[in-house]
């Protein structure tokens, strides 16, 4: 029995600074990029078009948006396509969270931004980031997991509400009166099925 405490002890002990360097890693990942999008969004010399290009191409490698649109269709609807149809809906489901994101990013005025120390959940890592403006406070939850291409964003909360289960309900709402030929329609449509942000507080 001491053999084995013993053996825990030193497997933590060496497993610590591991966990601790990828605590440090998410948290980069988050500051260095929400830096570089409020500089874009404050840059008033681009053209919206060129400063919204830079903007997608600075967050697209740290979100998991196959693993995203996966999850955001319940199994029993994505067992019904073909590989050619799931990455259609992939892609405009895509198309429409960058689009929304997008649009969300135009109400930004000036908020002071404060990022926490990133967690350990589990084997998923989470980065709580509040907008803080004079009497408002809004919170935002970045959650992260591991891929083989590294850390990345899988579902982001705003006030408690879950990005990936919001849009996981609202495909099964309309998936229940109508067909995946119309969802894909729907998606295809600009402003369709938006970034859910709840209400600020």
């Amino acid at each position: 029995m001491r053999t084995l405490i013993i053996s825990i002890i030193l497997a933590l002990g060496f497993a610590l600074p591991s966990m601790a360097g990828e605590l440090s890693e998410v948290k980069d990942i988050v500051e260095t990029n929400i830096k570089i999008v409020i500089k874009l969004v404050k840059d008033k010399s681009l053209e919206k078009q060129v400063r919204n290009k830079k903007i997608i191409d600075t967050v697209v490698p740290f979100f998991d948006f196959d693993f995203m649109a996966k999850v955001c269709l319940e199994k029993k609807h994505r067992k019904k396509l073909s590989k050619a149809e799931l990455k259609k809906f992939t892609d405009l489901f895509v198309t429409r969270l960058q689009e929304s994101f997008l649009e969300k990013l135009d109400l930004y005025t000036d908020e002071e931004v404060v990022i926490e120390k990133a967690k350990k959940v589990k084997k998923r890592i989470h980065v709580v980031t509040y907008l803080v403006s004079k009497g408002d406070k809004m919170e935002m939850n970045f959650k992260f997991k591991k891929t083989k291409k590294g850390w990345k964003v899988y579902d982001l909360e705003i006030l408690g509400v879950s990005m990936v289960l919001t849009y996981r309900s609202q495909f099964s709402g309309f998936l229940k009166e109508k067909s995946m030929d119309d969802l894909i329609k729907k998606l295809s449509q600009t402003g369709s099925f938006g970034v859910p942000t709840g209400e600020k507080k």
